[in-house]
């Protein structure tokens, strides 16, 4: 028998997974460069979101350490892409 813990984990991995598949078509069907961005920039919080979950299931705190690692590279990421693109140069 699982717990209520374990039941609302496989509905918040369902779910991250359908956000995961549309953010992956807006990254391939993206209008404009700026969607994709935008896109890529969702899958890393989706991808967090995963991580998290997964360290709620297994109930251990590594794994939110880990997501905090991959939140800090991805929004340096992201920031670092659109200098790129409204500069043409990330190191000044």
């Amino acid at each position: 028998m699982t717990g209520t813990i374990e039941i609302a984990c496989m509905v918040a991995l369902a779910a991250i997974a359908v956000a995961a598949l549309l953010n992956l078509y807006r990254l391939v069907v993206g209008p404009d460069v700026l969607d994709r961005i935008l896109a890529l920039d969702t899958m890393v919080i989706n991808a967090i979101a995963l991580i998290v979950v997964m360290g709620v299931w297994y109930g251990t705190a590594i794994y939110f350490e880990a997501a905090l690692l991959f939140a800090m590279v991805g929004f340096l990421t992201t920031v670092a892409f659109c200098k790129y693109l409204l500069r043409g140069d990330v190191i000044e």
